[in-house]
């Protein structure tokens, strides 16, 4: 018998043997994203007064629409931030009306035609469904895709042709019904930023080590993830789907250009749509880079600081002092199933393989320790993400088609799930809203996680509700 037919078999007794289980009353089912409270948002502790003020303020603007005289376009996905980030709270994911009625409708559906713009709502962009950015697989010449040639880049949705504040800009939108029939589309939803400070203040070394840790067992198992690289300096990338971008700077940086068109010190030259498409002159308003480090506002008496960085600084600024999400309980406040849930997802499931329960910090300049050695504002913090920050490869079932540094097309970051009790979209796609549908889909030829979801599978319809159960405490 195969080694791994022989592990299951061995797992599955062990699951029966030394699980107390309960008659059960039917099909394992999502219990759907937890209400209040809502435990994310707010900013981390033994933050200084004049740091939470910088905070605020990276807030405030991550929330400001801009408009075309503040650089918007010519293409973009959103005019602010919050566009993408605010389930459910500002940092967080995609908004649903489905799941919390006070939010409203999908924020893009209303963009394609604010202000008098002139833009068709992509078919995938639904009132009731996720915030989506799009990325075509393979260049497109003519309406005819170049299988030999890659892409990979995003293709916005909309333009600035027709609004009040860009009269005379024609453009055109990608032809996204064209590349759907091609198979070339590749569509993704935001990635919450909660804890983001503490994922970007991991060492290195940690991080490797980690994935050094319960090798064994990985290996039994079929996982091999690794780490994403930067191509400048080699050193570890964490933020993004595929854990593309090094730091927050860089990841509010080339979403401020990317999703809003706004370009920066970071991103100085604006982009048209996709990798090579030029921009008509008559579509261009404004001087470049459009945010940029406001230098002379400290002259002025009396000048409020806060305003002197530029919109990506303070945006990184916002991310980097988000706490991480607080859990709907801890240890032995929770319910049995709960506490059941969560030790099958670590003991049995094995799905803490590559989601790994927490990891702690180094020593942040932002907040550096007193002592050197003591927990204080994001240094040595146990960050309970939830993840291994590697990327793995997920298989044929969610294979995007994308690559990115070190991470190919089947090649995912494995998500943090710290929040995940709120979310409402899960995959990078959004195209489930079930999270029992999501583990399910985490198993497809290819996949890392086949091993993990046999496991999984191997449960009683109880065992997978106490994990689910779990899932939705966090």
């Amino acid at each position: 018998m195969p080694r791994i037919g022989l592990v299951l078999m061995v797992v599955a007794a062990l699951v029966l043997a030394t699980t107390f289980v309960i008659q059960a009353q039917g099909p394992a089912r999502d219990p759907g994203p937890r209400g209040a409270p809502i435990g994310a948002g707010g900013y981390i502790k033994d933050l200084t007064a004049d740091q939470i003020r910088f905070f605020n303020n990276g807030g405030t603007r991550f929330n400001s629409p801009d408009g075309v005289e503040e650089g918007l376009g010519p293409t973009f996905n959103g005019n602010d931030c919050g566009t993408c980030h605010s389930q459910p709270a500002e940092g967080g994911s995609s908004p649903s009306m489905n799941a919390f009625p006070n939010v409203g409708p999908n924020p893009q559906v209303a963009l394609a035609t604010l202000n008098g713009a002139t833009n068709t709502v992509p078919f995938f962009v639904t009132p009731d469904g996720p915030v989506r950015e799009a990325r075509f697989k393979y260049m497109v010449s003519n309406g005819t895709m170049n299988p030999n040639v890659p892409d990979g880049g995003v293709h916005d949705l909309f333009t600035i042709a027709g609004r009040q504040d860009a009269q005379g800009c024609v453009y055109a939108q990608p032809d996204f019904n064209g590349a759907q029939a091609q198979n070339n589309l590749s569509l993704r939803i935001p990635t919450p930023t909660f804890g983001a400070g503490l994922i970007e203040t991991i060492d290195d070394a940690t991080i490797l080590a980690n994935m050094q840790a319960n090798s064994r067992a990985k290996q039994v198992l079929g996982i091999s993830g690794q780490p994403n690289r930067s191509a400048n300096d080699g050193t570890i990338t964490r933020f993004g789907w595929k854990a593309q971008n090094k730091s927050l700077l860089v990841f509010a940086g080339e979403a401020y250009n990317v999703e809003v068109g706004v370009s920066n010190e970071l991103m100085p030259n604006k982009r048209g749509n996709g990798t090579t498409a030029t921009i008509p002159s008559f579509c261009l308003y404004t001087a470049t880079p459009n945010d940029t480090t406001n230098l002379l506002s400290n002259a002025v008496a009396g000048a409020d600081d806060t305003q002197v960085p530029s919109d990506i600084t303070a945006f990184a600024t916002f991310m980097r002092f988000l706490d991480q999400p607080t859990p709907a309980c801890r240890g032995k406040s929770c319910s049995a199933s709960i506490q059941n849930g969560r030790r099958l997802f670590t003991e049995v499931v094995r799905c803490s393989l590559c989601h790994s329960p927490a990891m702690t910090t180094g020593n942040s300049s932002f907040t550096p320790s007193p002592d050197g050695k003591s927990t204080f504002g994001l240094s040595f913090v146990e960050a309970h993400l939830f993840s291994d920050l590697l990327v793995h490869h997920m298989g044929s079932g969610l294979a995007d088609g994308i690559s990115q540094g070190n991470a190919g097309p089947d090649q995912f970051r494995t998500a943090p799930l710290w929040g995940v009790g709120q979310r409402v979209f899960f995959l990078h796609d959004g195209r489930t809203s079930d999270l029992l549908q999501a583990i399910q889909q985490h198993k497809s030829p290819g996949s890392e996680a086949n091993g993990v979801i046999s496991l999984f599978n191997l449960l009683t319809e109880d065992q997978k509700q106490d994990l689910l159960n779990f899932l939705r405490s966090l």
